[in-house]
């Protein structure tokens, strides 16, 4: 498919007068179209297309019609009859009226191109660059972030299910590229095993009998994998990537042990950030937040939220479910520098904060990180006449801490934790066991400090200190709107449910989502709508 011929389209005649007709106060996108013209061309996407081949469907169109479609929340099919039927998708796209436009698999080859090219950004980022041209989103003011889940396009699957569905695909894959041979490696048994769908509901009851199951499964998986990779002829069957998935799976699941395969023990597996949750979406893991337990993926989104402006999505972060909030935040900031968006404040919450993410984000961004930082965690901080942190002197040059009692350390090291560094003190147990207020400072034999180098510790001290005051409440208190946003998000466009497989197309899933956002909050501000405040009930207004 090559790119068309690149020009500028204007609305046809009969298709404008006509929908002026039907729409006396025109729809969301015959505004869209008048007020902020043609946001694609077909320029944008000259790196996607080759310069021969079949003429493509106009690219600026389908790339119009996905953030129509994500703004109404349509599939694929919906979007495509959305464009042969109604008036106002035809003005907004610059057709006819008899235009008989597209079979609805385009939409998903344009996507996948998106996403083969690596260009999933493009969509969203060519249409804020047009309002950062107008002057509705700039650079230096106030920003705030936030994440939720996103659960990915499959269903949970308990450990048999996993392997035997796993072990399925690769028989589906075989049987479809080698089935003579296959028929050759395999017993009856398998058929009576395999034929039908591994589920929960049709496992043995018995814990005994589904550990045989598990087992057994391993077993056939193993001997597979062996014929496999003995079989020259079938070397491009055993390098797919379901292949690969059953290898990754069986490591996972199973433990070669000198009597064969061993079914691993809850206990044994590895962490969730590494165990693939299902053959058929490898990238995907099992997340937990407080109460909250997912499959998928979580995505960080980032507003404008200056009052003279509308509040707009200007960056969209997806990971999966199990990267930290903190980690997220690095890769945040420099994208916003590398698109010249960086605020000069920005506001996250808890999860977001910690004494490096204040010290680089003022460092290497100029950014005043505004976030509540976790209190110092000891029993000592939290009881009344507790000897906390705050109380012993530091000497940093000669890397010592005084005692409230003045008593000096013995030990300074210098130590990594949770791969960040921090300065472990101790003190002689001939000072700490005598000592009259050693109930006040310790229960053990003696005490025992923990904190960060001296750049970090004045930084978290300082937030610390800040957070005290009912200044920086008031202050923060803006950032509760990104929760707004984030409902938005997921009750008016889908963003809870990815409709995608795969990490990159559920960020195109995500990208799309906030794009869409943006286009109906911009033309809700050009048409002089106010912000929605805070709902609250008749009963909780009473209290006032």
């Amino acid at each position: 498919m090559s790119l068309p011929a690149s020009r500028f389209e204007e609305v046809p005649e009969e298709t404008a007068r006509i929908a002026r007709r039907a729409f006396r106060k025109a729809s969301l996108y015959m505004r869209m179209r008048d007020a902020l013209g043609q946001l694609y061309a077909d320029d944008d996407f000259a790196d996607l297309f080759p310069t021969r081949g079949q003429p493509a469907e106009s690219p600026w169109r389908l790339a119009l019609v996905s953030v129509m479609q994500f703004s109404e929340n349509l599939s694929d099919r919906q979007a495509a009859e959305a464009v042969r039927a109604r008036i106002d998708w035809k003005y907004a796209l610059c057709l006819e009226l008899d235009d008989a436009g597209f079979d609805y698999s385009v939409l998903s080859e344009f996507r996948s191109r998106l996403v083969h090219e690596g260009a999933e950004r493009l969509l969203f980022e060519r249409m804020l660059s047009h309002f950062q041209a107008a002057g509705l989103v700039k650079a230096g003011g106030r920003q705030r972030t936030d994440a939720t889940h996103v659960l990915a396009a499959i269903h949970p699957l308990n450990r048999i299910e996993l392997v035997g569905r796993t072990l399925q695909a690769v028989l589906e894959e075989v049987a479809r590229e080698a089935p003579s041979w296959l028929k050759a490696q395999v017993t009856p048994d398998w058929f009576e095993r395999y034929s039908r769908q591994i589920e929960a509901s049709r496992l043995p009851k018995a814990k005994a009998e589904q550990r045989a199951l598990a087992e057994q499964i391993g077993r056939d998986g193993a001997h597979l994998l062996a014929r496999l990779e003995a079989e020259a002829r079938l070397a491009t069957v055993a390098q797919a990537a379901i292949v690969a998935t059953l290898r990754q799976v069986w490591q996972q699941e199973y433990e070669l042990t000198t009597d064969g395969l061993r079914w691993r023990e809850q206990a044994d597996l590895s962490s969730s950030s590494e165990r693939i949750v299902s053959p058929f979406e490898t990238e995907a893991r099992c997340g937990v937040k407080r109460e909250t337990v997912w499959l998928g993926y979580k995505v960080h989104l980032t507003e404008s939220c200056d009052e003279a402006l509308p509040h707009l999505i200007t960056q969209v972060e997806t990971t999966v479910a199990t990267t930290s909030d903190y980690e997220a935040l690095t890769p945040i900031q420099a994208d916003l520098a590398q698109r010249r968006l960086l605020p000069s404040e920005q506001l996250v919450d808890k999860g977001y904060a910690s004494a490096e993410a204040l010290a680089h984000s003022q460092r290497e961004h100029g950014i005043n990180l505004l976030c509540p930082v976790q209190t110092d965690p000891q029993w000592q901080a939290r009881s009344a006449d507790g000897l906390s942190l705050s109380d012993f002197r530091i000497d940093w040059e000669q890397q010592q801490v005084r005692c409230p009692q003045g008593h000096v350390s013995r030990h300074w090291t210098l130590t990594d934790q949770a791969h960040k560094p921090l300065i472990r003190v101790q003190f002689r147990r001939q000072d700490c066991q005598p000592c009259p207020v050693r109930d006040h400072c310790t229960h053990g034999d003696f005490r025992q400090l923990g904190f960060a180098p001296q750049p970090l510790f004045f930084v978290l001290q300082q937030a610390r200190q800040r957070q005290q005051t009912p200044e920086f409440w008031q202050r923060y208190a803006i950032r509760a709107g990104i929760e707004g946003t984030i409902s938005q998000a997921v009750n008016s466009f889908g963003a809870r449910r990815s409709r995608y497989l795969g990490q990159a197309k559920t960020h195109l899933h995500n990208l799309l989502t906030a794009t869409a956002l943006n286009l109906q909050r911009v033309l809700a501000w050009l048409d002089g709508a106010s912000r929605a405040r805070t709902r609250s009930s008749h009963f909780a207004a009473l209290a006032s």
